[in-house]
């Protein structure tokens, strides 16, 4: 039998091993799993356990946001019930490795992140403006990675509006039709008890749309945010020695065979689009196209 250190070591190495995607998953599933670790730890020394969730999620109170700044970003990893957690992980890996179809790992993180903001700030601004929630506004909290998901689940059905997908009794549909289904139900549901994870999936979904918009105009909105994670990621690192190198320039005859090998590989992925379908492509010959498509 495995021992607890080795089965750890091999959930570790997953971890680094996994794309993206998979981290994602393994972060909000581990950190669900600790919290209700930790309130059946609580609840054996009768102690309030869910009062701790609130140092996770994030507060509806400016004032308190103030003094709980992280909760922004934690909140978007965090569930205490069992279906939240399993509808919001099956979201995230369905459209998760769709997004990955059309762009690279760092954009579906910055996605990530930047689509939970979005839904916590639109969340904090509802909730201090409308009358409606005035009497709930000081004590309402968000959790949950349903605001990041629709925030996915929009950018690729804004970026491909013909992708369809099949669904279980319905049969095929377009991606967008059912993305405008779950922005309609939202809308109505404003005023439910689950108010605050409805604007949420509001805020998510429009920063979505917003991607998507940008990106076919060659703007990249995660780009900001990935180069702050790498300055988070190398802060107090050591920084490298400059090292100059000097490239050659290249020849008119070198130019003229590059240009003549990238222009015989478009031809063949154009080849390709046109007897087996967009789907058929691969991820790079997806990017090489699109390249090619703003040059």
């Amino acid at each position: 039998m495995q021992t607890m250190e080795s089965i750890f070591t091999n959930l570790k190495n997953t971890f680094r091993a996994g794309n993206i995607l998979a981290k994602l998953i393994y972060i909000n599933v581990g950190l669900f799993i600790l919290i209700r670790l930790m309130g059946v730890i609580f609840l054996l020394f009768n102690i309030p356990g869910i009062s701790f969730l609130q140092y996770l999620q994030m507060p509806s109170s400016p004032e308190l946001l103030l003094y709980r700044p992280w909760t922004v970003i934690t909140y978007m990893f965090t569930h205490f019930d069992f279906l939240h957690i399993l509808f919001n992980m099956l979201w995230l890996y369905w459209f998760g490795g769709l997004f990955l179809s059309f762009f690279s790992e760092r954009q579906l993180g910055g996605l990530y992140l930047l689509g939970g903001i979005a839904g916590a700030v639109l969340f904090m601004l509802a909730y201090n403006i409308f009358p409606y929630f005035q009497t709930v506004a000081s004590s309402s909290y968000l959790m949950g990675a349903s605001a990041s998901v629709m925030a996915i689940v929009f950018a690729v059905s804004f970026y491909r509006k013909d992708l369809e997908i099949n669904l279980f009794l319905i049969g095929r549909v377009k991606l967008i039709y059912l993305a405008l289904f779950t922005f309609v139900i939202d809308l109505l549901a404003i005023t439910s008890d689950n108010a605050g994870g409805h604007i949420a999936h509001i805020g998510g979904a429009l920063f979505g749309i917003w991607f998507a918009m940008r990106i076919k105009k060659g703007k990249d909105l995660t780009a900001p945010m990935n180069r702050l994670l790498d300055w988070v990621v190398n802060l107090g690192k050591r920084k490298p020695k400059m090292k100059v190198t000097y490239k050659r320039a290249e020849t008119d005859y070198e130019y003229n065979a590059r240009k003549n090998r990238e222009s015989a590989d478009l031809d063949a992925i154009l080849d390709k689009l046109k007897r087996s379908g967009y789907e058929s492509l691969s991820a790079d010959e997806k990017r090489q196209l699109f390249d090619a498509s703003k040059k």
